[in-house]
């Protein structure tokens, strides 16, 4: 097997960037890990079979896209079980979870744990969610490109995006793919990964 860079992406489903992210992921012979919203799962069921479809990862972003810290921990297990069990409804039973913006609270670890979930961070992000372009984006990809990096991107526009779409992203992905196998490597889902890679290493907060 090829070193892998994987390649991820969060927020969605949503009803325009991840059938744009989709088709530049099939133009480019590429496979990668949708962190997904429970509630836009529910809202968009067909783009979670889409995904699915094209041999891509479904895993767990929230039910609701909410900052750990500032809620209980009721609140975020209950949410985590929404979200589960609407991905359940929808064929889906993930292994990984990314927090919303990364961000974790002391209880995030025991809601993982409960569910056993394996809490998952990213290496290298180009913060496509401010609205750079591809162009830009690539330029300050490339130089940190790692075998085994985990790259952040997003197929929905989130909370506090300053973008009104993700085509910037969908177009970033051919020349980022093409970047990363002319160093031969191969671009991919975390499943991919060795298993002490794609966990995370930061699971205590």
């Amino acid at each position: 097997m090829p070193d892998v860079v994987a390649l991820t992406f969060d927020d969605g489903p949503d009803p325009a960037g991840t059938p744009d992210v989709l088709a530049a992921l099939a133009a480019a012979q590429a496979r990668a890990t949708f962190f997904v919203l429970g509630e836009r799962a529910i809202e968009h069921p067909r783009s979670i079979a889409a995904i699915r479809a094209a041999g891509h990862e479904v895993e767990l972003h929230g039910h609701r896209h909410l900052r750990h810290t500032e809620v209980t921990r009721a609140e975020l297990a209950h949410d985590t079980e929404q979200a589960l069990e609407a991905l359940r409804r929808l064929g889906v039973t993930p292994r990984r979870w990314r927090t919303p913006w990364g961000v974790r609270a002391p209880w995030t670890v025991e809601v993982a744990v409960a569910h056993a979930l394996e809490l998952t961070d990213w290496d290298l992000d180009p913060e496509d969610w401010a609205g750079p372009s591809a162009e830009e984006m690539l330029g300050g990809l490339a130089p940190r490109l790692a075998r085994g990096a985990i790259v952040l991107l997003h197929d929905g526009v989130g909370p506090g995006a300053r973008r009104s779409s993700c085509i910037q992203t969908a177009r970033l992905v051919g020349p980022l793919v093409a970047e990363i196998r002319a160093r031969g490597w191969e671009p991919g889902p975390l499943g991919a990964l060795p298993a002490a890679v794609a966990i995370s290493t930061a699971a205590a907060v």
